[in-house]
């Protein structure tokens, strides 16, 4: 062979690709190991390899929900020329599934990875909602640096000091991206006074408070270090993670990965994600997992992929500071450690916040069950609650004294009601009561989840809204004035948050922007009102009519259509009054063979209130279930018979 075949064979070598090698030289690559290791090249290639695997950065990106995590990575991704030029990309394309695409946030956390003047730089995009904060903690500690995103006119929001304060705590570097400067009321200067104050706040080292700025906008495909100076990439953020980011520091010794994130193949089963923090693992290699309560399993590597890109690519090795999946290994779970056959040292599992809410899951048994569904039964219900324990690590699934219901707790309304939509689109009918706080008990005294609220509402709104917030026990603790709009910061019980973003946005006509975050557990604030206003109850099943619902209209609003099938028991509107109301939608006209002038006027019907399924869950009470089914969503009484609800209540 002649030289330059050798000098391809050593670049293949370090491509890991060995079937390159096959297509490329003509030779099987047991001919090509044979080759390699007659001329000693395997000694060499190795030594290049694991310098090579020193030029990687691992970063996360964390922001505020919409702040434009997303579309960055999409501009990375296209700046990395991962595409063909003539390949239709689309937005957004780490948000793929339809949950995500439909909501416009991200849920689950994505890697991916771009190679940039000869360095690998593996990306991790974060959900910027708190209430998927388990997902948020377990991929930092895949990352040796972050960049924070902030939006130019907003600053810093609840969320973003949320996820910062987790990655200052692990002892990332930090990059700040003041994001959105081409919007016309933007402040980059002020927003990274108070970025740098929320960092001091934070307690960040000196090391972490020396963080190099990037003015730009994600969405125009542009980043530069002075805001007024726009260019046409994103090269000077690159440039500054490449130069900033420490690379992963090789650790010598028998391997150890804790495996942080997980992902499903039909072919392999389930493949473990992480990154590999000491020693190197190879393919084929025997391994011992140590799960989380101490026990061990010994396993066997089947195969070794690495990002690359949009997907992964095989490769035969993987050494200290990369970020791996692992095919084969049986029985393990997040937080769980890949170590050493002989000498298994388990790394310290990830720390979890502790849920705050709880909701009542329950199989579907109104007079409409089984009529949408696949999974109805509660077998199914509780296989898939089992199967999202293993990669939801924040949620928390007990079951019931009561057969067929199970109490899931998890970080918020929003939290569970993802899994709620997920398991509709998926086939599976369900019942889900009214979410509770978690109380705990502390010192004796009962305590309960308080949260970090900010609401920015235009000026003339602002009153309404703190009048709305004060009474459900919310306590002001920062007024602020930006331009024309007020940023307004409470301390709030959780419960006063359930149902509060609907009435926010009928107040502040849809202008005012919500966030809340937990904070700590406080004594009991009393009592909060809810809805103060009673349900309307269907009388008997059957087709709802136009007819009947226009001689109720003055009774209260509607939630169905005329044509609609409801049941006895079923919520079909709220009351103008406090009780609750039985009423007879499915009554027709009865027809005669008279005709008199004006007898025949046309149903005018006001258009029914449609909730979306949080809505639903924040409204009902506690004597309500929101059914849920693949085609339907409904609010029922859990007692629908109305002789049977009365006895009850006055037990």
């Amino acid at each position: 062979m002649i030289f330059n075949e050798i000098f391809l064979l050593l670049q293949l070598y370090l491509m890991q690709n060995s079937y390159l090698c096959t297509a490329k030289i003509g030779c099987t690559s047991a001919e090509t190991n044979k080759f390699a290791t007659a001329l000693g090249l395997h000694y060499l290639c190795t030594q290049i390899y694991r310098y090579c695997m020193q030029n990687i950065r691992n970063i996360a990106i964390i922001a505020h929900v919409d702040h434009g995590k997303t579309t960055l990575v999409d501009k990375m991704l296209l700046a990395g020329n991962l595409f063909r030029s003539n390949q239709s990309t689309g937005e957004l394309m780490l948000d793929n599934n339809d949950l995500e695409r439909e909501r416009g946030i991200t849920i689950l956390s994505k890697n991916v990875s771009i190679n940039y003047k000869g360095t690998k730089i593996n990306i991790i995009d974060t959900p910027g909602h708190s209430d998927f904060g388990g997902e948020v903690e377990r991929v930092l500690n895949m990352a040796d640096g972050c960049i924070l995103l902030v939006d130019a006119f907003e600053g810093p929001m609840p969320q973003t000091r949320f996820v910062l304060q987790k990655a200052l705590q692990i002892g990332l570097k930090p990059i700040v991206v003041v994001n959105k400067v081409d919007k016309p009321n933007c402040r980059p200067e002020e927003v990274y006074e108070m970025v740098f104050d929320l960092m001091f706040s934070l307690e960040a080292t000196e090391d972490q408070l020396d963080f190099p700025v990037i003015y730009g906008s994600a969405k125009n495909n542009w980043m530069s270090t002075d805001w007024k100076t726009p260019t046409d990439n994103i090269f000077a953020l690159l440039d500054c993670i490449v130069e900033n980011i420490p690379a992963p520091t090789q650790l010598e010794g028998t391997p150890q990965m804790l495996v942080t994130s997980l992902d499903y193949s039909s072919y392999t089963g389930r493949i473990a994600v992480g990154r590999v923090h000491r020693g190197t693992l190879k393919e084929g290699m025997n391994v011992t997992l140590v799960k989380r309560n101490g026990d061990m399993l010994k396993s066997k590597i089947k195969e070794l992929h690495v990002f690359e890109g949009l997907g992964r690519v095989k490769t035969s090795e993987v050494s200290s500071g990369d970020i791996c999946a692992l095919v084969g290994i049986d029985g393990f779970e997040i937080g769980d450690t890949v170590c050493d056959f002989e000498n298994p040292e388990a790394l310290p599992p990830i720390a979890i916040d502790e849920p705050t809410m709880s909701m009542l899951f329950a199989i579907n048994d109104s007079p409409f069950f089984g009529k949408d569904g696949k999974f109805v039964t509660s077998r199914h219900i509780h296989d898939r609650l089992m199967r999202e324990l293993d990669k939801n690590l924040a949620l928390r699934v007990k079951k019931s004294e009561e057969d067929g219901k199970w109490i899931v707790s998890g970080r918020g309304v929003l939290h569970l009601s993802v899994l709620i939509e997920t398991m509709r689109r998926e086939g599976y009918e369900l019942q889900v009561g009214q979410p509770q706080v978690i109380y705990r008990e502390i010192d004796g005294v009962k305590c309960e989840p308080i949260e970090e609220l900010t609401i920015n509402v235009p000026e003339e709104y602002s009153s309404k809204i703190i009048d709305m917030v004060t009474r459900r026990k919310g306590e002001m603790v920062k007024m602020e004035n930006t331009g024309e709009r007020i940023n307004l910061e409470f301390d709030m019980p959780s419960r006063g948050i359930i149902g509060l973003r609907t009435n926010v946005l009928t107040a502040s006509a849809g202008e005012a922007i919500m966030a809340h975050r937990f904070k700590e557990y406080q004594p009991h604030k009393g009592e909060i009102e809810r809805r103060t206003n009673g349900s309307m109850i269907a009388m008997e099943s059957g087709t709802a009519f136009a007819y009947a619902i226009d001689k109720l209209q003055d009774r209260g609003k509607f939630f169905i259509f005329p044509q609609d099938e409801v049941y006895a028991g079923q919520v079909v509107g709220e009351h103008s009054h406090d009780n609750d109301l039985v009423i007879n939608v499915t009554k027709s006209k009865k027809l005669t063979n008279m005709r008199a002038s004006g007898s025949d006027d046309k149903v005018r019907l006001i258009p029914p209130v449609q909730f979306s399924l949080e809505e639903a869950l924040e409204y009902i009470k506690e004597d309500e279930y929101v059914e849920v089914t693949p085609k339907a969503m409904r609010m029922r009484k859990v007692i629908l018979d109305e002789i049977e609800r009365k006895r009850a209540n006055k037990s």
